[in-house]
């Protein structure tokens, strides 16, 4: 009896000790492999943000903290200056006018073309007809290369044989020296950017319309809410997410647009449209001795600024979660 009542007992347990090694083993290789993949997967990802990222803002630093001549630029033996090329660039004449006009120049934009496109977005979220025929012909303007949506607004404002200026000639109004005179030049410059940026937002602000529950408004409209109460509301706050994000990719654009104001201005006339984007490129690649220096400080800053707002808006997306 006793071997019987043992006999049962000892089959799994010799069971499971056999088999106890064996399991390890399993829970190891998964993981490994697992990692493996995962490695595998960040590669190319990491190669590509390094070469493409990392290595050409470190060759920036180290040139905004070098004397870079184009001899040195070639043979590689810069003296090292540390923030002296910083200190030029903050004593410069055009420091000041530089920064005014990239302040005015994204702030504007940005808030025109967050507006229209929250208007437009809106009224394309009815759902009438022909609705998504419209929506797709608002997109051109995002779809062209900026070379020829740049050209094109040059030759629209032309002071001689614009269609801008002939329109206004229809209708008795004085002709305007859109490009340049340094009155209009920077407004030339910011209507152009604001109907490139327009459709970006249009597209962004309505696929966040589009994951607002219909039973909100359904339920406001019942409890006799117009159609200002319901945006002010419901759409508004519901898409603050989506704006925040909108905003702080429109920022980083707008800081370093460049095609547009060279192609149409290049900065003047007398440095009236002059941005820390064309700036950069003047000191860099605009006279016959380039200060490299210079320019790569200046590109740094525009870097430093995108940061700054980049941290802020981290930081607020935390608070609200």
């Amino acid at each position: 009896m006793r071997l019987m009542t043992q006999l049962p007992l000892s089959g799994p347990e010799t069971d499971a000790g056999e088999a106890a090694p064996a399991a390890p083993s399993q829970t190891r290789r998964r993981p490994r492999s697992q990692q493996w993949a995962a490695w595998a997967f960040l590669t190319p990802v990491t190669l590509y943000l390094i070469l493409f990222y990392a290595y050409p803002l470190y060759r920036n630093i180290d040139l905004s903290l070098r004397n870079y001549t184009v001899r040195s630029f070639v043979q590689g033996d810069a003296p090292f200056t540390g923030l002296e090329n910083y200190r030029t660039v903050l004593a410069d004449a055009t420091f000041l006018p530089a920064l005014l006009h990239t302040v005015l120049f994204t702030v504007v934009c940005l808030a025109f073309q967050y507006v229209i496109g929250l208007a437009l977005a809106v009224f394309f979220h009815q759902h009438f007809r022909l609705s998504a025929t419209l929506r797709a012909l608002f997109l051109v303007p995002w779809l062209l290369p900026l070379i020829v949506s740049a050209s094109t607004w040059s030759w629209m404002l032309n002071s001689d044989s614009g269609i801008v200026n002939a329109a206004l000639h229809g209708m008795g109004i004085a002709p305007v020296n859109w490009l340049t005179s340094p009155s209009w030049s920077l407004i030339s410059v910011i209507i152009a950017n604001i109907w490139i940026g327009v459709p970006f937002n249009l597209v962004v602000l309505y696929s966040g319309l589009q994951s607002i529950p219909a039973g909100l408004y359904e339920a406001a409209a019942l409890d006799g809410a117009g159609a200002w109460r319901r945006f002010w509301s419901i759409t508004f706050p519901l898409l603050r997410p989506v704006s925040a994000i909108t905003l702080l990719l429109g920022l980083v654009y707008t800081l370093k647009v460049f095609d547009i104001i060279w192609i149409m201005t290049k900065g003047g006339p007398a440095e009236s449209s002059t941005t820390f984007a064309t700036w950069s490129y003047q000191l860099g690649f605009g006279n016959l001795l380039p200060a490299f220096g210079p320019g790569a400080a200046v590109g740094n800053l525009l870097v430093v600024a995108a940061l700054v707002f980049g941290l802020v808006y981290i930081r607020v997306q935390r608070k609200q979660a």
